[in-house]
């Protein structure tokens, strides 16, 4: 293990933009060490003034739909236009299989090696809740070290997309034409939620299918209620391959960071989130310390055998768990 540093040493690296630091910096907070934990804590305290400058974009889609590529692409895309662009990503597979995504990077040739581009592929390491956490104090990170763009990558299809929906400005959902009635469910879930849908892969002789289905969507948008930023869900065409659109997504980010300023909901938006993550914490630790109350308690066993036998119905053996546990 690398040497741990002092907290000046942590911000002044990470304040200077340093992306080998910025690196480290999150490797301490990932770590499960309770001297690192100290550390981490301090060092998000120096760090805060410098964050919240950056638009936060959550990027999903099914399988196969390319999110690498136009990550890649429109990455690139940003930091042409002078920007910094960190890339971030959440993998619920990954407490499963003990993977992670490190492929997501070896897959952006191009922009890995952007020196205005960051990219932290990590492995979830228990619940899909305590990555989410990880990844919010990544975000702030990357803002104090100068990124102004973080594109925040959902793994597969599934619970992680609401959990990034409840930590970005804008979420963006890739879609492809004629993907199959097979997915509509998981569609219609995940679009309630997203600020604009992108059809991948309009290129070829997938260009006029593309046109298609990107109109379809917008009319199929029109049934969803509306959303409290009073902005109405765009839907585009783009081309990850040929690098086209990029320039039109780009604008209807700066189109909804200046709507939602203006009206109000940018800001309130953020303060939400983070209420939301500090109940999710506060929810996080409960848990734990009441699993380990469960894990080291005979009087746990015996209520237990209580309920099995029919002895005790369900409301007395959790009114005695609790007072068991709360004296």
């Amino acid at each position: 293990m690398s040497k741990r540093l002092s907290i000046a040493e942590y911000c002044d690296g990470l304040l200077s933009g340093d992306r080998v630091m910025l690196a480290r910096c999150i490797t301490l907070i990932e770590s499960k060490l309770d001297s690192d934990q100290k550390l981490a804590e301090a060092l998000l305290n120096e760090i805060l003034p410098h964050a919240g400058k950056s638009m936060r974009v959550g990027i999903s889609g099914v399988p196969g739909v390319g999110k690498s590529t136009f990550i890649e692409a429109f990455g690139t895309y940003l930091t042409e236009q002078g920007h910094k662009v960190a890339v971030l990503a959440i993998d619920p597979s990954s407490s499963l299989s003990k993977g992670s995504i490190l492929g997501d990077k070896t897959r952006m040739n191009k922009l890995s090696v952007n020196p205005n581009a960051f990219i932290r592929p990590s492995a979830s390491r228990g619940t899909l809740g305590g990555v989410a956490s990880k990844t919010r104090e990544s975000i702030l990170l990357c803002e104090a070290a100068g990124y102004d763009f973080i594109l925040v990558e959902t793994v597969g299809v599934g619970q992680s997309e609401t959990l990034v929906r409840d930590m970005v400005d804008f979420f963006l959902l890739l879609m492809l034409a004629g993907a199959g009635d097979e997915l509509q469910g998981i569609k219609r879930g995940i679009m309630e939620i997203c600020d604009a849908l992108l059809i991948n892969k309009a290129d070829g002789e997938n260009a006029k299918p593309a046109k298609r289905a990107a109109a379809d969507y917008r009319n199929a948008l029109h049934l969803f209620r509306e959303q409290e930023s009073d902005w109405i869900p765009k839907v585009e065409t783009v081309s990850s391959l040929l690098i086209e659109g990029m320039d039109k997504t780009y604008e209807m980010l700066q189109a909804y960071k200046l709507h939602t300023q203006t009206n109000g909901f940018f800001e309130k938006n953020r303060q939400n989130q983070d209420v939301a993550w500090l109940m999710e914490m506060l929810r996080e630790e409960l848990l734990r310390d009441f699993k380990n109350f469960q894990m080291n308690n005979n009087f746990w066993k015996k209520e237990m055998e209580a309920l099995k036998m029919g002895i005790s119905p369900v409301r007395t053996v959790f009114r005695s768990l609790m007072n068991a546990y709360k004296g």
